[in-house]
């Protein structure tokens, strides 16, 4: 994998590039995009919902905001990496290249962008009175499992809609559904101690709650919740790569 890559260095570097300027193209504010789009969307959710669930939340916008950045880099990432291999049939037909480098060039654009938005993100929680903590170094940690996560995912759906272009259709109906499951504008504190815990089956929800502890709550999560957000990585990573390596070869028949 490793001499793979850097055989293949300089044309990853270009996909990322190609990809990454793509996004954007023809735009006037470019990749302030990135950090636009989350901020409008906050703004307009604090409006309306603060007034219905936030009104008892600590640091509700920033809660929020954590919802939306996390649940938006992982439907971006995880779309992107969906449609990455279809999208290149024109360079995979002709020339001969490990078609995971299309998926990995999207996930690198989507952290990119996640990390832009979490300059933001940062800024927020300063103007919202919150003090510096060395634990907010820990949001790489449950970031990271959300990449590697995000790349599992890309490697299983790209492989699943170049058979199946239903695919994206039912993806799409699927993250409107995750979304509202993510708890991203309300707390689940409302809900009863034994339905609480069905949350944390949402990996994406495990990854929000974990940022939300470490930088609202100042607390570091627990060893269940550290090796739940690992192994949802790990599950779904092997997942990707099990479909990737047992079709990938076949991909070209179906391009």
């Amino acid at each position: 994998m490793i001499k793979k890559y850097e055989k293949y260095h300089f044309l990853f570097s270009v996909l990322v590039k190609r990809d990454f300027n793509k996004k954007y193209n023809r735009t006037v504010l470019g990749a302030l995009w990135s950090l636009l789009s989350p901020l409008l969307m906050v703004l307009t959710q604090s409006i309306v919902f603060t007034h219905f669930f936030g009104r008892t939340t600590p640091h509700f916008v920033v809660y929020m905001f954590i919802g939306n950045i996390v649940y938006s880099f992982f439907r971006q990432a995880t779309t992107d990496g969906m449609m990455a291999i279809e999208s290149n049939a024109g360079i995979i037909s002709k020339i001969r290249v490990p078609k995971y480098l299309f998926v990995f060039s999207k996930n690198v654009v989507s952290v990119i962008n996640m990390l832009l938005t979490l300059i933001l993100l940062f800024t927020f929680c300063f103007a919202d009175g919150m003090a510096f903590s060395w634990k907010w170094i820990m949001v790489a940690y449950p970031l990271l499992c959300l990449t590697v996560f995000n790349i599992g995912a890309g490697l299983l759906l790209s492989g699943v809609y170049v058979f199946f272009r239903d695919t994206r259709y039912f993806y799409d109906i699927f993250c409107v559904i995750l979304m509202y499951f993510s708890a991203i504008f309300y707390t689940i504190s409302s809900f009863p101690e034994h339905i609480q815990w069905l949350f944390n089956i949402n990996p994406v929800f495990a990854y929000i709650s974990y940022i939300r502890k470490l930088l609202i709550y100042s607390q570091l999560p627990s060893l269940r919740h550290t090796m739940l957000c690992l192994g949802y990585a790990a599950i779904m990573l092997g997942a990707g790569c099990l479909m990737y390596f047992k079709k990938n070869r076949s991909y070209i028949y179906q391009l």
